[in-house]
């Protein structure tokens, strides 16, 4: 993996999880605790790796049931479509997204989620905050690797960017 990683993009997938109300406005965002690629501890969304030969839905009920727990109950639609595409460096001032690990593709997704969430061992914790809770500053302290760009980006793409 190292030598891949070395040499070619990775493929990844990020899913902001959300919940919704009955007219699907987001009512709030959740953010995982945990260990960054940089060694810090900050909060950031669903991550991971697309394996090989693996569709990207897959990816993402993999992902999200692996970090928000087997009953979270995300709603993935048959054929996703990402409403952005990241591009995380390991120069954090290439794209604003960084990973000092490589150069990763990831494609970036809302999740709703209707089920109970309970991180598991991959997460030190997961919180859910209001959209504007989401985005303000104390909040977004707690972001590294360009995830606080992130949750702004899939606020809009919502029409809830307060």
């Amino acid at each position: 993996m190292e030598s891949a990683r070395a040499r070619l993009p990775i493929v990844y997938v990020d899913a902001v999880p959300v919940r919704v109300d009955g007219h699907g406005n987001v009512t709030e965002v959740g953010m995982l605790l945990r260990v960054a690629p940089d060694g810090s501890i900050s909060r950031m969304v669903v991550s991971g790796r697309v394996l090989f030969g693996e569709r990207v839905r897959d990816a993402l009920l993999r992902h999200c049931e692996k970090d928000l727990g087997p009953v979270a109950l995300p709603r993935i639609p048959v054929d996703p479509s990402p409403f952005t595409l990241v591009e995380y460096f390991p120069d954090p001032d290439r794209s604003g997204f960084y990973d000092p690990r490589q150069h990763a593709v990831s494609l970036a997704f809302v999740v709703p989620v209707d089920g109970d969430c309970q991180p598991t061992q991959q997460a030190l914790d997961l919180a859910w905050f209001s959209p504007e809770e989401a985005v303000s500053p104390a909040v977004r302290q707690q972001m590294t690797s360009g995830h606080d760009r992130l949750i702004r980006l899939a606020l809009a793409h919502v029409g809830q960017l307060p």
